[in-house]
């Protein structure tokens, strides 16, 4: 007698059934890779996207950030330290090497010129320095020395030698004027008291140089 069950008979169908439970496990395995590759894809494409909305957003912010009318800038100054006189390319200095102590920056107006080495330091901090001549008018200094001694992260201080009545500077930004009612004063000082130029953003602008 044969050993094998005819069509019908239980080994068959326990046979058939566990055909179709391997087909379904089968389906199961590739309806799961199907989800995977698919939800793989899903969030490649949402982060290029969100990657272009950030930079688009970058890039329209950056458009609307404009020079200041009249302003002069500079870039690759050098940030060493050093205790000798440095020869700076522009007047006053807008960066550059500098002494490894600041001129105290926290508002501080000065009677007299500081050493160009201390205040450049400053600049790296993030300060605004505001000098002036004396062909600025007594009324626009006292009105910057008010703006300035309420300001953390500046300082101001006669500098003889500048060809300009009053100039603000900051690290690699300079703007000229001729008296204290000029509107580009406030956009200097709101772009770049501790603005996006800043080299040390954060540093402090106490316990420095004093005089």
């Amino acid at each position: 007698m044969s050993s094998s069950s005819p069509r019908g008979e239980p080994g068959s169908r326990q046979a058939r059934i566990e055909e179709m439970r391997r087909a379904d496990r089968a389906r199961e395995r590739r309806k799961k890779i199907t989800i995977a590759v698919v939800s793989a894809a899903i969030v490649a494409a949402a982060g290029v996207g969100i990657g272009y909305l950030v930079s688009g957003s970058g890039t329209s912010e950056q458009k609307q950030v404009q020079a200041i009318t009249g302003e002069k800038t500079w870039q690759g100054l050098g940030r060493k330290h050093g205790t000798t006189d440095v020869s700076y390319p522009m007047t006053p200095p807008a960066g550059g090497d500098h002494q490894p102590v600041w001129q105290n920056c926290e508002g501080d107006v000065y009677g007299k010129p500081v050493p160009d080495e201390n205040a450049v330091h400053s600049l790296e901090h993030g300060a605004v320095w505001v000098t002036y001549t004396d062909k600025a008018r007594a009324a626009d200094v006292k009105t910057l020395a008010e703006r300035v001694s309420k300001t953390p992260y500046t300082l101001m201080s006669p500098y003889p030698g500048q060809t300009a009545p009053i100039t603000l500077t900051a690290w690699g930004h300079q703007l000229n004027v001729n008296d204290a009612s000029d509107s580009r004063i406030a956009q200097f000082f709101e772009r770049y008291v501790q603005g996006p130029q800043t080299p040390e953003p954060g540093a402090p602008c106490g316990g420095g140089k004093s005089s």
